[in-house]
C-alpha cells in the first residue's frame, strides 16, 4: 500500500499492517512462542553432564547456540500480536485494522487541511483529515490518566495529539506564565466529522483547566453550537498547570482522536458584518481574543454569491467566513423591534444585522404586489453565528401569513442543526408587509449577526459527487451519484462536463433531467492510464432566466450520524485510481 496527501510537500509511507490473527495464526505463533521459550531455557535447567579433561573443549550434549537477542526480540514481536484485543473482539469492524504510517513534512508545506487516503491493490480509501501546522507538536504518552504525563512538561504555544479509548482521561502539564491570554482549542469532531455507530455521532471532547494548587480553573464542552470545546483563561500566577481532555460520557475507542491547540493564539469568536458586496471592499469588525486588529478590509472578490474564508494571517485558532453577493445591501437600524418602528427596505436586498440582546426582535416593512412572490432567507448558523433565527411575515393589520424556524440546507454538510430560517410564498395583495426576525432560544448578542436576504426567488442550484474516491478498471466504468440541490424554485436541466480531464475519460449520462434530484453517473476510464491516482473535476451547466450558468461539481462523502442522519460532506478532491486489469472489449463476428 501507499499514501495519497493533497496538496504539496508531504512524503507519507506506510510502515506497518496491523491485521487480526484467526484461530490457526494464533495457534501457529504460540507453538513458535513455545519454541522460542524451549531454546532459551537456562542450561541449568538441563541434566548433569560430565565434564571433559580439557575445559577448552564444549561439551558435545549442551543445546547448540543460540542467538539470544534476535530470540529474545522475536518473542517481544508475538507477543505483542497475541496481545492485540482485537483477536477477540469485533465490536467495530470498521476498525479491526490498524495502518502504522511514516509522514515526513517539508519546511516549506503550506499549513492547513489536507486529505490522506491509502492506495492499495484494490485502489483508494476514502479521505480523512490530516492538518499540517506552524508549531511544536506532541504526541501524549500513556498513562496519563490519573497524573499529567510525567515525561511532558511543555511550554506553550503547542500542539497536543492524542487518543481517548473507553474511559480515558488524558492529561498534560503546561508551563505558564502570569499574564497569558491563553485559548485552548480541541479539534475532535472536526477530524472525524460522523460517527456512524455512535451516538451523538461524533466525538463530544470536554477540556478542563486546572491550577497549579489541584482547582479547576476553566471548563468547556463545547463553543456555542459548535461540539468542538474552546477554553479562553487569563493566568493569574506562573506554574504548573494541568490541561485535561475527556469524552463527556466517557467513550472512547481508536477513532477518538485530538488535536489540541494551547498558546496566547488569535481567536476570532465573532465577525460583523457576516458579508459584503462582491464588487466592492468592505471593513469588518472582529471580535475575539489575542486579535492582532479589530478591524480587516474585505473583498472586492471575483465570484458571487460565494461564501469565502477571511484571511487573518498566522496561527489563528479557525478561519471565519464571509458571504459575498450582488445584490444591494443595507444595515439594519434600531429602534425596529415593533411594527410601528419597522425598518423600510426596498426589495431586493441584504440587510446586515444583529439580535443585540434577548428576546429583541427587529422587523423589516417592505412593499409587496400580489401575485408576487417573497423569499426571506437567514444565513447566519452557516456562516458562524450562534443565531438561531425564526423568521414570521404578517400583513399590515398584524396577521401571520407564514413563519419558520429552521430550514434544512443540504449543502451545508457539517451543520447538524439547520437553525436558518427561510420563508417563500405568494403575496395576497397589494400593500405593507412586515418581516420579524428574533432568536428561536430568547438569547442575543454583538455575535448574533445576520444577513437578511428579501426579494423575488433567485434560481440556482449546487451540485455534489458521491463518493470522493473511484476505483475503476481501464477500459470500464464506475458508478457515480451527482445529487442536485436545487435552490429558490430552480427546476431545469442540467448538462454535466468534466473540466480539464485527462483524454479518455468520459461520463454518461451528461443531463439530469429537470424532474431529478440526483442521478447515477458511470464514469469511464481510459484502456491504459498512469498508475498514480488523479484528480478529476465536474461542473454544472444549466440555463436560468435566459444566461447559462456554471457551477462546480463538488466532491463529497455521503456520512452516516448516529445510525440515522445522513450528510453530503463536502471534500478537497475528487480522486480517480484506475486499477486492475483492462476490461474485456467484445469482438465483432
Amino acid at each position: 500500500a501507499s499514501v495519497v496527501v493533497s496538496g504539496e510537500g508531504i512524503q507519507a509511507r506506510v510502515i506497518e499492517h496491523i491485521k487480526p490473527l484467526n484461530g490457526k495464526e494464533i495457534a501457529l505463533l504460540r507453538d513458535r512462542l513455545a519454541e522460542l521459550q524451549a531454546l532459551l531455557k537456562p542450561f541449568k535447567d538441563s541434566p548433569p553432564q560430565e565434564t571433559t579433561a580439557d575445559p577448552n573443549l564444549a561439551s558435545p550434549s549442551l543445546p547448540p547456540a543460540v542467538d539470544r537477542a534476535a530470540a529474545q526480540t522475536e518473542i517481544a514481536q508475538i507477543r505483542a500480536k497475541l496481545a492485540n484485543p482485537k483477536n477477540r473482539s469485533q465490536e467495530n469492524r470498521q476498525l479491526s485494522e490498524d495502518i502504522v504510517l511514516e509522514m515526513t513534512v517539508a519546511p516549506n508545506a503550506a499549513p492547513g487541511w489536507r486529505e490522506l487516503r491509502l492506495m492499495t491493490n484494490l485502489g483508494l480509501s476514502n479521505p480523512v483529515i490530516f492538518h499540517v501546522g506552524e508549531l511544536p507538536e506532541v504526541t501524549e504518552r500513556e498513562p496519563n490518566d490519573g497524573v499529567a504525563d510525567a515525561d511532558l512538561s511543555a511550554a506553550v504555544p503547542l500542539v497536543l495529539n492524542g487518543q481517548i479509548m473507553p474511559g480515558d482521561v488524558d492529561r498534560f502539564r503546561l508551563e505558564l506564565k502570569k499574564g497569558t491570554k491563553l485559548v485552548i482549542t480541541a479539534a475532535a469532531r472536526r477530524l472525524m466529522p460522523y460517527l456512524a455507530d455512535a451516538v451523538p455521532g461524533w466525538f463530544q471532547a470536554t477540556l478542563t483547566l486546572y491550577d497549579p494548587d489541584g482547582r479547576e480553573a476553566a471548563y468547556a464542552d463545547d463553543h456555542r453550537f459548535d461540539p468542538d470545546p474552546v477554553l479562553y483563561y487569563e493566568v493569574p500566577q506562573d506554574g504548573a498547570y494541568v490541561l485535561e481532555i475527556k469524552d463527556a460520557i466517557f467513550r472512547g475507542r481508536e477513532d477518538f482522536v485530538y488535536r489540541i491547540t494551547a498558546g496566547q493564539l488569535p481567536c476570532v469568536t465573532g465577525v460583523f458584518p457576516l458579508g459584503g458586496p462582491a464588487d466592492a471592499t468592505t471593513l469588518v469588525t472582529l471580535t475575539g481574543w489575542n486579535l492582532p486588529s479589530e478591524t480587516i478590509t474585505a473583498g472586492p472578490y471575483s465570484q458571487a454569491p460565494d461564501i469565502v474564508p477571511l484571511s487573518l494571517g498566522k496561527h489563528l485558532c479557525d478561519s471565519p467566513v464571509f458571504a459575498v453577493d450582488v445584490l444591494a445591501e443595507c444595515l439594519e437600524k434600531e429602534p425596529n423591534n415593533q411594527q410601528d418602528r419597522a425598518q423600510q427596505v426596498s426589495l431586493p436586498i441584504i440587510v446586515n444585522g444583529r439580535i443585540e440582546s434577548a428576546d429583541d426582535c427587529d422587523v423589516f416593512s417592505i412593499q409587496g404586489r400580489a401575485g408576487a412572490t417573497l423569499v426571506a432567507e437567514v444565513l447566519a448558523r452557516r456562516l458562524g453565528s450562534p443565531l438561531d433565527a425564526i423568521l414570521t411575515l404578517t400583513d399590515a393589520a398584524g396577521k401571520v401569513l407564514l413563519a419558520n424556524d429552521d430550514h434544512e440546507d443540504k449543502a451545508a454538510g457539517l451543520v447538524t442543526h439547520h437553525a436558518d430560517s427561510r420563508l417563500s410564498t405568494t403575496l395576497p395583495a397589494d400593500g405593507a408587509y412586515f418581516v420579524y426576525l428574533a432568536d428561536a432560544q430568547h438569547k442575543g448578542g454583538p455575535a448574533w449577526a445576520y444577513r437578511l436576504r428579501l426579494g423575488p426567488p433567485r434560481p440556482d442550484f449546487a451540485l455534489r459527487a458521491v463518493p470522493s474516491s473511484i476505483n475503476v478498471r481501464p477500459g470500464a466504468g464506475a458508478p457515480l451519484t451527482v445529487h442536485v440541490l436545487r435552490r429558490d424554485g430552480f427546476a431545469g436541466e442540467i448538462t454535466l462536463t468534466l473540466k480539464d480531464a485527462p483524454r479518455g475519460f468520459s461520463i454518461s449520462p451528461m443531463r439530469i433531467p429537470s424532474d431529478k434530484d440526483d442521478i447515477r453517473v458511470m464514469l469511464r476510464a481510459p484502456r491504459t492510464a498512469d498508475r498514480a491516482p488523479l484528480t478529476l473535476r465536474l461542473e454544472g451547466h444549466a440555463r436560468i432566466d435566459g444566461r447559462k450558468v456554471t457551477r462546480p461539481v463538488v466532491p463529497a462523502e455521503d456520512m452516516m450520524q448516529a445510525f440515522f442522519y445522513r450528510h453530503l460532506v463536502p471534500t478537497q478532491e475528487l480522486k480517480v485510481a484506475v486499477v486492475g486489469r483492462p476490461a474485456a472489449v467484445a469482438s465483432a463476428r
